[in-house]
């Protein structure tokens, strides 16, 4: 098996999605500010978009399936950064920080 063979394997992209989503997760855990855990949830909803390509590529009788499941997985994503990003600089306005740990007044 050589590198340029690795894409007939459905191993190789099971991987990359399960990295793709172990980074992602981290990336949720250590991270501080809302802009860097933003990033970290597209890591995980790009790795999750990765692995329903690669059943629907090797697995799936109908190939428009996991198709599909990665356009819904894409425009969520897409939603869910115009909001996050929209609420980041409300918060930003109001408190001059994206800390998350300078956030605890919002607490109700």
């Amino acid at each position: 098996m050589t590198i340029l063979n690795l894409y007939n394997f459905i191993e190789a992209y099971l991987v990359l999605g399960a990295m793709l989503f172990g980074f992602g997760i981290y990336g949720l855990v250590a991270r501080k500010t809302v802009i860097g855990m933003l990033i970290a949830s597209e890591l995980v909803l790009a790795g999750s978009s990765v692995n329903f390509m690669a059943f629907n590529r090797f697995l799936a009788p109908d190939p428009v399936t996991g198709q599909v499941f990665t356009l819904f997985i894409m425009a969520i994503a897409a939603a869910e950064a115009a909001i996050a990003v929209s609420i980041v600089v409300a918060v930003y306005r109001n408190y001059k920080s994206i800390d998350t740990e300078d956030l605890a007044d919002l607490r109700g």
